[in-house]
């Protein structure tokens, strides 16, 4: 191990602490925790906070939503359902408290919007801005280096077409910056602030039917994020891969009487990143692949690299699932539960929310309910303030 940032409590928040060198990259983190409150598991990658779902309702509802039906914030988890908004145009604000059973200081804030081409065509933007607040950095002899404000954010431009009622297609373009140390020095050279280009790829499809004896609406989504550049912090430093991430869900939305709808949606997660494999004293790989590939051959050998075979394969797909009822369209209650294995995460959770709307404007809020003992993301909130305007617009066949 050749330099290190250490600061006790806010590197608890990253996902890989900053040990720069041309070889030999550790992960070093207090207590083990992730910037999505996952336990330390054996897929690394640079800026998890792109995994944080930053908005309300999709986090009351344990962050499913890939097949729910749209909203401002859509472009978060899935770009293509901003063609079947029914508004002209909206932005949105939304908040959140990261880890604040850590550390005081650490917040997410995301602030979106769309416009309507036509009856077709969408453009949306969005800025996610995720702060670590005040660090004490100080290098392997505990000498004192300074305080830093560490920051990452992502710039967004989405553009979805819809194709007749029921189908829709969207990507987004992102820019993404990383300032965690920028200005120091390692083994490697002077660290910079990480830069990297990603894109979104996504899908929806819906239809109505008659199911149970109620008018409903079936839908399916999916949403490949992060396909972009390798992040480094230094020249000659470690390469590390974006979170790709490939989330695929459904959706039934059941018209209960003439003020009650009825959601229920169900969400599955996998990383599209290499498995770390297993390595004996020598360096010499015993299990698993050799995670130094190109961006392609990561994707796509994410499915079969892990060292403990299919088994380990089917424990790194995450859960989500939730329940929304709205009432008049103008109060909603939420629900939900996320779920990863004990081994890739042991990320585990209920949540609870609510929405309410009135006229223009949508205020959503949700709330985390976890073991404080064991999980950072035990009383978690986020809030969320969503403006849609002008008179509604119909999807042409």
């Amino acid at each position: 191990m050749n330099f290190k940032y250490i600061s006790k409590l806010a590197f608890s928040a990253l996902s890989m602490a900053l040990v720069f060198g041309k070889t030999n990259a550790q992960v070093v983190i207090g207590n083990n925790t992730q910037p999505n409150g996952s336990e330390l598991n054996n897929i690394i990658t640079a800026v998890p906070f792109l995994l944080i779902t930053p908005d309300a309702r999709a986090g009351a509802m344990g962050d499913a939503g890939v097949a729910v039906a749209g909203d401002v914030n859509s472009a978060s988890i899935n770009a293509s359902k901003l063609a079947f908004l029914d508004k002209p145009y909206g932005f949105s604000v939304s908040y959140s408290p990261w880890l604040k059973s850590l550390v005081p200081d650490i917040n997410l804030a995301y602030l979106s919007g769309f416009y309507k081409l036509d009856d077709r065509n969408t453009i949306g933007a969005s800025l996610r801005y995720f702060s670590l607040g005040s660090i004490q950095l100080t290098d392997i002899n505990q000498q004192d280096l300074g305080i830093s404000n560490p920051s990452e954010l992502a710039f967004d431009v989405s553009y979805a077409r819809s194709f007749g009622e029921e189908f829709s297609l969207g990507t987004s373009l992102r820019y993404i910056n990383s300032n965690l140390a920028s200005g120091q020095f390692s083994s490697s050279g002077q660290v910079h602030s990480g830069n990297a280009v990603a894109v979104d790829i996504s899908g929806l499809y819906k239809t109505s039917t008659i199911l149970f004896g109620k008018q409903a609406i079936l839908s399916a989504g999916a949403n490949i994020s992060n396909i972009g550049t390798k992040m480094s912090y230094s020249d000659g430093g470690e390469n590390f891969f974006l979170p790709t991430n490939f989330k695929i869900g459904g959706a039934s939305t059941f018209t209960m009487d003439d003020f009650s709808t009825l959601t229920f949606a169900l969400d599955f997660n996998k990383l599209l990143v290499p498995t770390q494999p297993i390595y004996d004293s020598n360096n010499n790989i015993v299990s698993g692949k050799d995670p130094n590939r190109s961006v392609p051959a990561g994707i796509f050998g994410s499915f079969s690299d892990a060292p403990g075979g299919f088994k380990e394969e089917l424990k790194e797909v995450g859960i989500s699932t939730g329940l929304e009822y709205w009432y008049n369209q103008q109060f909603a209650v939420r629900a939900g539960y996320n779920y990863q294995s004990p081994m890739k995460g042991d990320s585990r959770y209920f949540t609870l929310g609510l929405g309410l709307k009135y006229n223009v404007f949508n205020i959503d809020f949700s709330y985390l309910i976890a073991n404080a003992q064991t999980s950072p993301l035990a009383n978690t909130l986020r809030f969320g303030l969503l403006f849609n305007f002008g008179d509604k617009k119909i999807v042409k066949k």
